[in-house]
Protein backbone atom coordinates (compact mmCIF):
# COMPACT_ATOMS: atom_id res chain seq x y z
CA UNK A 1 0.00 0.00 0.00
CA UNK A 2 1.62 3.53 -0.42
CA UNK A 3 2.69 5.30 2.69
CA UNK A 4 0.81 8.58 3.36
CA UNK A 5 2.26 11.79 2.99
CA UNK A 6 2.04 13.94 5.59
CA UNK A 7 1.45 17.33 5.26
CA UNK A 8 2.87 20.27 7.25
CA UNK A 9 0.72 21.34 9.67
CA UNK A 10 -0.71 25.23 9.29
CA UNK A 11 1.58 28.15 11.13
CA UNK A 12 -0.33 29.80 13.54
CA UNK A 13 -0.32 32.47 11.90
CA UNK A 14 -1.82 31.00 8.73
CA UNK A 15 -4.81 29.64 10.80
CA UNK A 16 -4.97 33.17 12.59
CA UNK A 17 -5.09 34.85 9.41
CA UNK A 18 -7.93 32.65 8.22
CA UNK A 19 -9.69 33.28 11.25
CA UNK A 20 -8.85 37.27 10.12
CA UNK A 21 -10.46 37.48 6.82
CA UNK A 22 -13.40 35.08 8.25
CA UNK A 23 -14.39 36.37 11.95
CA UNK A 24 -13.22 40.14 11.82
CA UNK A 25 -12.75 41.65 8.28
CA UNK A 26 -11.51 44.54 7.35
CA UNK A 27 -13.26 47.89 5.59
CA UNK A 28 -11.91 51.22 4.78
CA UNK A 29 -13.87 54.35 5.42
CA UNK A 30 -13.46 57.42 3.75
CA UNK A 31 -12.95 60.24 6.22
CA UNK A 32 -11.94 63.92 5.44
CA UNK A 33 -8.62 63.32 6.86
CA UNK A 34 -8.41 60.56 4.01
CA UNK A 35 -9.22 57.09 5.16
CA UNK A 36 -9.37 54.68 7.95
CA UNK A 37 -9.22 50.84 7.96
CA UNK A 38 -11.34 49.07 10.34
CA UNK A 39 -12.14 45.40 11.36
CA UNK A 40 -15.59 45.27 12.85
CA UNK A 41 -17.67 42.39 13.83
CA UNK A 42 -20.98 41.93 15.76
CA UNK A 43 -23.97 43.66 16.95
CA UNK A 44 -25.14 45.35 19.83
CA UNK A 45 -23.63 48.44 22.01
CA UNK A 46 -20.49 49.82 20.71
CA UNK A 47 -17.03 48.93 22.07
CA UNK A 48 -13.92 50.90 20.07
CA UNK A 49 -10.59 49.32 20.76
CA UNK A 50 -7.16 50.91 19.89
CA UNK A 51 -4.12 49.42 19.55
CA UNK A 52 -0.53 50.20 21.09
CA UNK A 53 2.71 51.56 18.91
CA UNK A 54 3.92 47.75 17.62
CA UNK A 55 0.89 46.63 16.39
CA UNK A 56 -2.50 47.33 14.37
CA UNK A 57 -6.50 46.25 14.19
CA UNK A 58 -5.66 42.72 13.66
CA UNK A 59 -4.07 41.91 17.46
CA UNK A 60 -7.60 42.44 19.13
CA UNK A 61 -9.00 39.29 16.66
CA UNK A 62 -9.25 36.82 19.71
CA UNK A 63 -10.51 39.30 21.90
CA UNK A 64 -13.26 40.69 19.31
CA UNK A 65 -14.55 37.35 18.68
CA UNK A 66 -15.63 36.81 22.17
CA UNK A 67 -17.04 40.12 22.73
CA UNK A 68 -18.66 40.25 19.43
CA UNK A 69 -21.46 37.79 20.71
CA UNK A 70 -23.01 40.65 22.42
CA UNK A 71 -21.45 43.76 21.32
CA UNK A 72 -20.72 45.84 18.02
CA UNK A 73 -16.63 45.46 18.09
CA UNK A 74 -14.84 48.71 16.17
CA UNK A 75 -11.12 47.89 15.75
CA UNK A 76 -9.19 50.60 13.69
CA UNK A 77 -5.66 50.99 12.46
CA UNK A 78 -3.95 54.03 13.69
CA UNK A 79 -3.14 56.99 11.41
CA UNK A 80 -0.33 55.67 9.40
CA UNK A 81 -1.14 51.84 10.20
CA UNK A 82 -2.43 49.15 7.52
CA UNK A 83 -3.80 51.43 4.86
CA UNK A 84 -4.75 54.33 7.49
CA UNK A 85 -4.11 57.66 6.12
CA UNK A 86 -1.28 59.20 7.95
CA UNK A 87 -1.97 62.43 9.42
CA UNK A 88 -0.09 65.75 7.75
CA UNK A 89 1.68 66.80 11.02
CA UNK A 90 5.54 65.31 11.46
CA UNK A 91 4.82 65.54 14.94
CA UNK A 92 1.17 65.01 15.06
CA UNK A 93 -0.28 64.91 19.26
CA UNK A 94 -3.06 63.36 20.86
CA UNK A 95 -5.73 65.94 19.30
CA UNK A 96 -4.53 64.91 15.81
CA UNK A 97 -5.20 61.47 16.89
CA UNK A 98 -8.51 62.43 18.39
CA UNK A 99 -9.48 64.28 15.55
CA UNK A 100 -9.01 61.18 13.01
CA UNK A 101 -11.01 59.10 15.41
CA UNK A 102 -14.18 61.55 15.88
CA UNK A 103 -14.23 61.32 11.98
CA UNK A 104 -14.48 57.41 12.16
CA UNK A 105 -16.97 57.60 14.94
CA UNK A 106 -18.77 59.92 12.60
CA UNK A 107 -18.67 57.53 9.55
CA UNK A 108 -19.84 54.64 11.67
CA UNK A 109 -22.53 56.78 12.89
CA UNK A 110 -21.44 55.43 16.69
CA UNK A 111 -22.51 58.08 19.36
CA UNK A 112 -21.96 56.27 22.68
CA UNK A 113 -19.35 53.55 22.84
CA UNK A 114 -17.12 52.12 25.48
CA UNK A 115 -13.25 53.26 24.34
CA UNK A 116 -9.84 51.21 24.90
CA UNK A 117 -6.71 51.96 24.47
CA UNK A 118 -3.90 49.27 24.73
CA UNK A 119 -0.43 51.00 25.28
CA UNK A 120 -0.14 54.20 23.10
CA UNK A 121 -3.77 53.78 22.26
CA UNK A 122 -3.91 54.78 26.01
CA UNK A 123 -2.87 58.42 24.85
CA UNK A 124 -5.38 58.76 21.97
CA UNK A 125 -8.27 56.98 24.25
CA UNK A 126 -7.45 59.73 27.05
CA UNK A 127 -7.21 62.79 25.09
CA UNK A 128 -10.55 62.19 23.38
CA UNK A 129 -12.20 60.90 26.76
CA UNK A 130 -11.39 64.69 28.20
CA UNK A 131 -12.25 66.39 24.87
CA UNK A 132 -15.37 68.32 23.65
CA UNK A 133 -16.80 65.11 22.39
CA UNK A 134 -16.39 63.24 26.00
CA UNK A 135 -20.10 63.10 25.92
CA UNK A 136 -19.70 59.66 23.30
CA UNK A 137 -17.72 57.57 25.63
CA UNK A 138 -20.03 55.82 28.06
CA UNK A 139 -16.51 54.64 30.25
CA UNK A 140 -12.98 54.44 29.74
CA UNK A 141 -10.95 51.25 29.69
CA UNK A 142 -6.79 51.39 29.61
CA UNK A 143 -4.72 48.26 29.05
CA UNK A 144 -1.28 48.71 29.71
CA UNK A 145 -1.46 52.27 29.17
CA UNK A 146 1.87 54.06 27.98
CA UNK A 147 2.16 57.69 30.08
CA UNK A 148 4.48 59.00 27.21
CA UNK A 149 7.23 61.38 27.40
CA UNK A 150 6.01 64.88 27.13
CA UNK A 151 6.33 66.08 31.20
CA UNK A 152 8.92 68.45 31.38
CA UNK A 153 10.45 66.32 33.98
CA UNK A 154 11.09 63.42 31.35
CA UNK A 155 13.06 65.30 28.81
CA UNK A 156 16.20 63.38 28.83
CA UNK A 157 14.59 60.45 28.95
CA UNK A 158 12.19 61.52 26.02
CA UNK A 159 15.50 62.25 23.83
CA UNK A 160 16.77 58.80 24.55
CA UNK A 161 13.45 56.87 23.79
CA UNK A 162 12.87 59.06 20.98
CA UNK A 163 16.68 58.38 19.04
CA UNK A 164 16.97 54.90 20.37
CA UNK A 165 13.31 53.95 18.35
CA UNK A 166 14.22 55.81 15.33
CA UNK A 167 17.42 54.37 15.20
CA UNK A 168 16.52 51.09 15.29
CA UNK A 169 13.54 51.75 12.81
CA UNK A 170 16.93 52.97 10.34
CA UNK A 171 19.50 50.44 11.18
CA UNK A 172 17.12 47.40 11.42
CA UNK A 173 13.92 47.95 9.29
CA UNK A 174 10.56 46.87 10.64
CA UNK A 175 11.08 43.11 9.48
CA UNK A 176 13.67 42.98 12.09
CA UNK A 177 12.59 44.97 14.75
CA UNK A 178 9.46 42.63 14.67
CA UNK A 179 11.99 39.47 15.01
CA UNK A 180 13.65 41.23 18.17
CA UNK A 181 11.35 43.23 20.15
CA UNK A 182 8.47 41.20 19.82
CA UNK A 183 9.87 38.73 22.31
CA UNK A 184 9.33 41.62 25.11
CA UNK A 185 5.67 41.91 24.77
CA UNK A 186 4.92 38.67 26.45
CA UNK A 187 5.39 36.78 29.41
CA UNK A 188 7.83 33.79 30.06
CA UNK A 189 4.92 31.68 29.61
CA UNK A 190 3.53 32.53 25.91
CA UNK A 191 2.55 30.51 23.76
CA UNK A 192 4.30 30.36 20.49
CA UNK A 193 1.05 30.79 19.03
CA UNK A 194 1.38 34.61 20.83
CA UNK A 195 4.85 34.76 19.84
CA UNK A 196 3.53 34.46 16.66
CA UNK A 197 1.06 36.88 16.17
CA UNK A 198 2.29 39.53 18.29
CA UNK A 199 5.51 39.02 15.53
CA UNK A 200 2.99 39.22 12.44
CA UNK A 201 1.63 42.45 13.37
CA UNK A 202 4.76 44.06 14.10
CA UNK A 203 6.20 43.31 10.99
CA UNK A 204 3.34 45.03 8.74
CA UNK A 205 3.93 48.12 10.40
CA UNK A 206 4.16 51.30 8.27
CA UNK A 207 7.29 52.85 8.60
CA UNK A 208 5.80 56.80 8.00
CA UNK A 209 2.99 55.88 10.85
CA UNK A 210 5.38 54.17 13.08
CA UNK A 211 7.37 57.79 12.69
CA UNK A 212 4.38 59.86 13.90
CA UNK A 213 3.61 57.44 16.56
CA UNK A 214 7.14 58.15 18.12
CA UNK A 215 6.36 61.38 17.88
CA UNK A 216 3.32 60.80 19.73
CA UNK A 217 4.70 58.85 22.32
CA UNK A 218 7.94 61.77 23.19
CA UNK A 219 5.57 64.78 22.51
CA UNK A 220 2.63 63.63 24.82
CA UNK A 221 1.61 63.01 28.58
CA UNK A 222 -1.58 61.15 29.47
CA UNK A 223 -2.14 62.80 32.34
CA UNK A 224 -2.15 65.99 31.11
CA UNK A 225 -5.83 64.91 29.85
CA UNK A 226 -7.12 64.33 33.03
CA UNK A 227 -9.39 64.63 35.16
CA UNK A 228 -12.27 62.54 33.21
CA UNK A 229 -15.54 62.76 33.64
CA UNK A 230 -16.58 59.44 33.00
CA UNK A 231 -15.66 55.51 34.79
CA UNK A 232 -12.39 54.40 34.23
CA UNK A 233 -10.84 51.27 34.71
CA UNK A 234 -6.69 50.37 34.00
CA UNK A 235 -5.62 46.99 33.68
CA UNK A 236 -2.03 45.89 33.19
CA UNK A 237 0.00 42.16 32.32
CA UNK A 238 1.67 41.04 35.63
CA UNK A 239 4.68 40.33 33.13
CA UNK A 240 4.44 43.79 31.28
CA UNK A 241 8.12 44.90 31.31
CA UNK A 242 7.23 47.38 28.83
CA UNK A 243 4.58 49.81 31.29
CA UNK A 244 5.23 47.86 34.14
CA UNK A 245 2.71 47.20 36.91
CA UNK A 246 4.00 49.84 39.34
CA UNK A 247 3.68 52.18 36.69
CA UNK A 248 0.20 51.52 35.15
CA UNK A 249 -1.43 51.57 38.89
CA UNK A 250 0.35 54.90 39.46
CA UNK A 251 -1.75 56.35 35.99
CA UNK A 252 -5.00 54.92 37.65
CA UNK A 253 -4.33 56.48 40.93
CA UNK A 254 -4.22 59.64 38.97
CA UNK A 255 -6.77 59.38 36.89
CA UNK A 256 -9.33 57.59 40.11
CA UNK A 257 -9.38 54.52 37.83
CA UNK A 258 -9.54 50.99 39.31
CA UNK A 259 -6.80 49.24 38.76
CA UNK A 260 -5.85 44.92 37.99
CA UNK A 261 -3.47 42.58 36.87
CA UNK A 262 -4.17 40.10 34.15
CA UNK A 263 -2.09 36.82 35.07
CA UNK A 264 0.24 35.14 32.83
CA UNK A 265 0.43 38.14 30.95
CA UNK A 266 3.27 40.92 29.71
CA UNK A 267 2.46 43.80 27.69
CA UNK A 268 0.52 42.41 24.94
CA UNK A 269 -2.44 40.54 26.98
CA UNK A 270 -5.27 40.73 24.60
CA UNK A 271 -2.94 38.43 22.58
CA UNK A 272 -1.54 36.34 25.18
CA UNK A 273 -4.60 36.33 27.10
CA UNK A 274 -7.62 37.34 24.96
CA UNK A 275 -10.38 35.40 26.84
CA UNK A 276 -9.58 36.82 30.01
CA UNK A 277 -9.38 41.05 28.34
CA UNK A 278 -12.82 40.02 26.46
CA UNK A 279 -14.10 39.46 30.13
CA UNK A 280 -12.88 42.08 31.71
CA UNK A 281 -14.47 44.13 28.54
CA UNK A 282 -17.56 42.67 28.54
CA UNK A 283 -17.98 43.69 32.06
CA UNK A 284 -16.83 47.13 31.58
CA UNK A 285 -19.81 47.49 28.82
CA UNK A 286 -22.02 46.04 31.08
CA UNK A 287 -21.57 48.17 33.57
CA UNK A 288 -21.63 50.78 31.23
CA UNK A 289 -25.27 50.33 30.11
CA UNK A 290 -26.10 50.15 33.86
CA UNK A 291 -24.41 53.49 34.84
CA UNK A 292 -22.66 51.64 37.35
CA UNK A 293 -19.71 54.33 38.80
CA UNK A 294 -16.60 51.79 39.06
Amino acid sequence: MPHAIDHPAPSPTTELQAQLALHFPQRLLEVAGGRVTIRECGTGPAIVLLHGIGSGSASWLEVARELGQSARVIAWDAPGYGESSPLRSLAPDASDYAERLLQMLDALDIQHCVLVGHSLGAITATAFASGVQRQRISRLVLISPAQGYGHPARALLRKEVRNKRLHALEQLGITQMAEQRSRYMLSPRASVKAHAWVQWNMARINPEGYRQAIELLCGEDLLRHSPLSMPCEVHCGEADGITAPQSCQDIASALGATFSLIADAGHASPIEQPMVVASQLALALKKSLTGASL
